[in-house]
């Protein structure tokens, strides 16, 4: 095929490729139309229109004209004369002289040139059913449903409005319509308020966020006669869309309003008059104040500016409905009158005489009609507007009155909201009258009007009467009205039942973390019981800490296995499940956890400070924090997560330290004290496994730390003297260890009982909370003393200090033992060995399993939590491995074929046996924080060999092909390709090789199959060369230093906080030596006899558990509150002197 030929067929393809996309395009384009059209092609059979029928002559077009506005060709048929040729009929009236027809107006509408997307309208009769119109806008033109309505109303025509008017338009109506989802109903047209209206909506949606400009909807409420090119608009089958120009008008028509989402043509048969609308808006206000929005009535407010006489009934029609006014003063007349009007004749009359006597009285009659003649002199019947007025003042507890000139264009989203809240207010304090205004307020999320307005004081709120906006509050979010209700009636005993926990849990939103979680539990254990799932969710966010949450309202035990509680489950479902009408024990706590589990701050942390265990719920919500976050996919959220758990953990950190420096003995006993609400969990425990580490560090956590550490020595006692002691026991009963004394233990003598001390003479004298003295003596005789032998014996061998040292200095006789063993003493196989050394080596780690065993299932309930409990631990890791090497290493080396593959296994047991050394090291406060550095330098070498493997590959594998023709020999292509290249970093290049200068090779394949060195191929050593250049320069210099900075950054990080770091890990080295028995292994065994015809035979529980457990401590609950207040107080006071804090208030003066 020819050029020209290729290029015309490629051409003739282009085209009809490009016709076929253009006629696709037009398809689609037709198809949606018509599927659009199909959906609103009911409209035509329920919506009509207005046509005159009959002509009525309007005098001053000389019989051209009927009072409609068309013209005579127009109609059907003429007015009837009499025999003198007068028309019977003089006043044109729409209700008798037109008729209805199916609408031809319909659809969507384009405005031309606008750039915007199209706007939904229809024409209909003025006489439409209101309910079929809203239907209309919220199901097919899918408006959103609005929470607040206002019609803007008054100023038609080409009048011109005051430059107040329209700053209050600008800056208050669209703010207020923002804050609170609301429609804006306006008379869509281009002129007067409308427009003013329109450019507001507008500068809205050019400067709000995407989300808020769907709030602000603008409805164009117009008079189908006084629209310009109208006819563009008519379409018996509906236009989707319908092009309109907007153009400059006479004062005959005016052209709609590019800047309203929705139009509403009202047409009652007339061209080119105003009022044809009236009517139908104030059905349609009516009817759409009567629909809900959630759970209250949606609110409508009118709001009129200037208007004329006829403006008047408007307003008395929707007073009489009940619908709220307000009006701006200073607009025009008819807001001038009634601003007047009601200013006058208050002054003139007390309120108490006014209303009855208003209609009858002469006087306020004839003051009423001197205003009338004096705002509208044009009016000649005074007496029909006075009546009319008189109506309206009935209602003036409707009306508010907003003066621009005063207050302002800022204030009057608040004024307008303010007015809604007013209007139903009555004489009557019953709270029972004001639960839909608080509803509304609650919508809008408008404290301020909520305070002022309806908890001043005037009503008597009842809790039936916040109930429900209690709930509405709660879901949506809105902590500071929870916070106004809990203060204005509302008991949180009585309000907060399982019930309402299980609805507020099903109102969690579908994308929330919470919400997935109790899904997943939902999936997993098949319980539709929805506490029950909380419950397993918060036992798997606090890793088993707690006790299970909620089971003593569903009555079940924590022994019961699944099968068992999902029996009692279904059973309980099939009853009135009566738990659900229970008051939850802990309201606070519970909607506590709540709000953590949904990250609401404000609304956590106001419940944070009405709980009473303030120090644990804060390390609570702290952990679960921290276990959300983990789980979080989304970054923001995960950040928000974790600050959160910071805040908690600090809030925990500084209550605790108010407490300490109150009283030591007292938050030492808050530390440890168990709590039901927690399922038994301690300070300690929570904050242990929600990594709260700056809680560890404040000095009276250590305190309590260090005395436990020592047991009943004292603090200040050499190492050297432990050292000696423990090798030589009797050195205990010399006055070589000082114990603390009897009466400073705070087991023989909790601070908590006793208010005061005083000294007499040698003796001491203690008095108790019931007003007792009780001496020295009286106490030695509270609980029986065992002997001193016995006493002194327990002292020092109890103490976690010393079951420390021993296990040290055992530990170090082991590994000398187990070196010996490997290098001296590893006999071969049996019969000839083992040795008795190892014998002894053997039964040294039986009794290091023996307690391994210990630590496994003597901690948890459940076999499952025990198992996790210890994997958990990394230095446990570390122990089970270095045991399952030994088993191997001791299975291997009893046969002779394995006996090799076992020592070798044995020698790098040791190695791991030995690295368990570094965990004693965590005691020390220098060398305690750089196991914690090691640690997370040993994850950046992860991260390093990971691209140093990237290099490694390609350079070994280039390396191998460019030198070595054929090599098949895998294990030597192992050691060319990753080997090598690794030993390059360090130096040891063989430049030899790369010169092919091998003595002893060979280029023959089947020599080289069979083994021998093949012959390196230097045609292109050139190229190896300079790949060993860029490789020695992208490890030893890019990726080194990498690693270096890597390991500085995590230095400096880790040890900018060292001590934190070592106060916390210091915590886990204690609690492990506590629970361990005082003798070290092998001697342990005697320990692990001992413990087990104590606990499972004789059943006697440790004397050791109140240490870090204490459950006779409930009244602390009202000290830490006082001085959590004391906390909150002194902070907001230091918040109050910041110089922000300042501006802020000179700024509101």
């Amino acid at each position: 095929m020819s050029q020209q030929n290729w290029k015309t067929s490629s051409g003739s393809s282009l085209s009809k490729v490009s016709v076929c996309v253009s006629l696709y395009l037009l398809t689609w384009s037709y198809m949606s139309d018509f599927v659009f059209s199909c959906f609103q092609s009911w409209i035509p059979k329920r919506i009509k229109k207005r046509v005159c029928t009959t002509f009525v002559e309007d005098t001053s077009s000389n019989g051209e004209k009927c009072q409609c506005g068309g013209g005579r060709e127009s109609h059907d048929s003429v007015a009837t004369e009499d025999s003198f040729g007068a028309a019977i009929v003089t006043q044109w009236d729409s209700s008798q002289h037109t008729s209805e027809c199916p609408t031809d107006a319909f659809g969507e509408l384009e405005f031309a040139g606008a750039g915007r997307r199209h706007s939904p309208f229809l024409r209909l009769s003025c006489d439409t059913p209101p309910e079929t119109v809203y239907e209309l806008m919220m199901n097919t033109w899918g408006l959103p449903l609005p929470n607040l309505v206002v019609s803007v109303v008054g100023c038609e025509g080409q009048e011109k409005m005051k430059t107040w008017v329209r700053d209050v338009l600008r800056n208050g109506l669209v703010k207020a319509a923002q804050s609170t989802g609301a429609w804006i109903l306006t008379g869509g047209l281009r002129e007067g308020v409308s427009r003013c209206v329109g450019e507001a909506v507008r500068d809205h949606g050019a400067t709000a966020p995407a989300l808020s400009q769907k709030k602000v909807i603008a409805v164009g409420l117009a008079p189908w006669g006084m629209v310009h090119n109208r006819h563009q608009l008519v379409n018996q089958q509906g236009s989707f869309p319908a092009r309109y120009h907007v153009q400059n008008t006479s004062q005959d028509s005016y052209c709609l309003d590019n800047n309203c989402q929705a139009f509403l043509l009202v047409d009652d048969g007339s061209a080119g008059h105003w009022g044809g609308e009236r009517a139908f808006c104030a059905r349609l206000e009516d009817h759409i104040s009567h629909q809900r929005s959630g759970n209250i009535e949606i609110p409508v407010l009118c709001i009129l500016i200037a208007g004329d006489a006829k403006m008047l009934e408007r307003l008395d029609t929707s007073l009489k409905k009940d619908t709220p006014w307000l009006v701006l003063a200073g607009s025009g007349p008819t807001a001038d009158f009634i601003s007047d009007l009601l200013d006058d004749v208050c002054s003139a009359s007390p309120a108490a005489e006014v209303e009855p006597t208003l209609s009858s009285n002469s006087e306020q009659r004839d003051r009423v009609r001197e205003k009338v003649r004096k705002y509208f002199p044009a009016q000649t019947d005074v007496e029909k507007l006075v009546d009319r007025v008189l109506s309206i003042y009935h209602n003036r507890e409707l009306i508010t009155v907003f003066n621009g000139d005063q207050d302002g264009s800022d204030d009057f989203d608040t004024v307008l909201l303010k007015a809604l809240v007013r209007a139903s207010k009555r004489i009557s304090s019953d709270a029972s009258e004001y639960t839909e205004e608080l509803k509304l307020a609650v919508a809008w999320n408008r404290l301020d009007i909520a305070k002022s307005e309806l908890f001043n004081g005037d009503i008597q709120w009842k809790y039936e009467d916040l109930e429900d906006s209690m709930t509405d509050a709660l879901i949506n979010n809105k902590p500071q009205f929870v916070r106004l209700f809990c203060e204005n009636g509302l008991n949180i005993l009585d309000y907060l039942t399982y019930g309402r926990l299980e609805n507020l849990y099903r109102s969690l939103p579908d994308g929330l973390l919470a919400h997935a979680l109790l899904r997943k539990c939902l999936m997993e254990r098949q319980n539709p019981v929805l506490i029950l799932k909380v419950s397993h969710l918060l036992s798997d966010l606090l890793d088993d800490v707690c006790q299970p949450f909620y089971y003593k309202p569903l009555k079940l035990k924590q022994t019961n296995s699944t099968r068992r509680t999902h029996k009692y489950v279904n059973k309980l479902l099939s009853g009135e499940c009566g738990y659900r009408r229970e008051s939850c024990r802990s309201p606070w706590e519970t909607l506590f956890i709540w709000a953590v589990l949904q990250n609401r701050t404000e609304m956590a942390v106001y419940f944070w400070e009405m709980t009473g265990e303030s120090v644990l719920s804060a390390l609570g919500g702290c952990k679960l924090l921290r276990e959300l976050a983990k789980l979080e996919k989304d970054t923001e959220n995960k950040l928000a997560m974790k600050e959160l758990a910071r805040k908690f953990e600090k809030l925990a950190h500084d209550v605790f330290g108010e407490c300490h420096q109150n009283n030591e003995s007292r938050s030492f006993t808050l530390l440890i004290k168990k709590s039901k609400v927690w399922g038994e969990a301690t300070c300690l425990q929570m904050a242990t496994v929600a990594d709260a580490r700056l809680f560890f560090s404040h000095s009276g956590v250590q305190s309590l730390l260090s005395q436990i550490w020592w047991g009943e020595m004292k603090r200040s006692t050499p190492v050297w003297k432990l050292v000696l002691t423990f090798f030589l026991p009797p050195l205990i009963y010399t006055d070589l260890i000082k114990f603390r004394s009897v009466l400073c233990d705070s087991h023989v003598l909790p601070s908590d009982n006793w208010d005061s001390i005083h000294v007499v003479g040698h003796d001491q004298h203690f008095i108790n909370k019931t007003g007792e003295t009780w001496t020295s003596h009286h106490l030695k005789n509270v609980k029986p003393k065992k002997p001193f032998v016995v006493s002194q014996w327990r002292k020092f061998w109890f103490a976690p200090v010393t079951a420390f040292l021993g296990n040290v200095l055992m530990y170090f006789l082991f590994l000398c033992l187990f070196a010996y063993v490997l290098l001296v003493n590893f006999k071969p196989p049996p019969p000839d060995g083992p040795s008795p050394m190892e014998f002894v080596l053997y039964f040294w780690v039986f009794t290091l399993v023996c307690e391994e065993i210990r630590q496994t299932f003597f901690v948890g309930t459940t076999f499952v939590q025990m198992i996790r409990n210890y994997i958990q631990d990394v230095w446990n890791k570390c122990d089970l491995t270095a045991i399952v090497l030994f088993i191997v290493g001791l299975c291997g080396r009893m046969f002779p074929f394995s006996f090799e593959f076992g020592r070798a296994v044995m020698a790098i047991d040791f190695l791991v046996f030995t690295l368990r050394l570094i965990h004693i090291f965590a005691v020390h406060k220098q060398l305690g924080p750089k196991i914690i550095i090691v640690g997370k330098m040993m994850k950046d070498v992860f991260f390093f060999l990971f691209f140093l493997a990237v290099w490694l590959a390609a350079y070994g594998v280039a390396n191998q092909a460019l030198l070595y023709s054929y090599d098949p020999r895998p294990l030597w292509i192992f050691r060319r390709v990753f080997y090598r290249p690794y030993m390059h970093i360090f130096g040891q290049i063989p430049i030899h090789e790369m010169d092919g200068e091998c003595m002893q090779c060979t280029n023959n394949i089947t020599e080289i199959e069979a083994g021998e060195e093949p012959c390196v191929n230097t045609n292109a050593n050139w190229l190896v060369v300079i790949l060993l250049v860029v490789y020695l320069l992208s490890t030893n210099i890019v990726l080194v230093n990498l690693l270096i900075a890597m390991f500085s950054h995590t230095f400096s990080k880790v040890q900018e906080n060292s001590d934190i770091y070592w106060k916390f890990q210091r915590y886990n080295l204690i609690v492990e030596y506590h629970s361990r028995p005082c003798l070290a292994p092998p001697f342990i065994i005697f320990s692990h006899l001992h413990l087990l015809i104590k606990r499972y035979i004789r059943r006697i529980p440790s004397s050791k558990s109140k240490h870090f457990g204490e459950n006779k401590a409930s009244h602390l609950h009202t000290w830490e509150s006082v001085h959590k207040e004391i906390l909150l107080s002194a902070q907001n006071k230091r918040q109050r002197e910041t110089d922000t804090a300042q501006l802020k208030r000179t700024a509101v003066k």
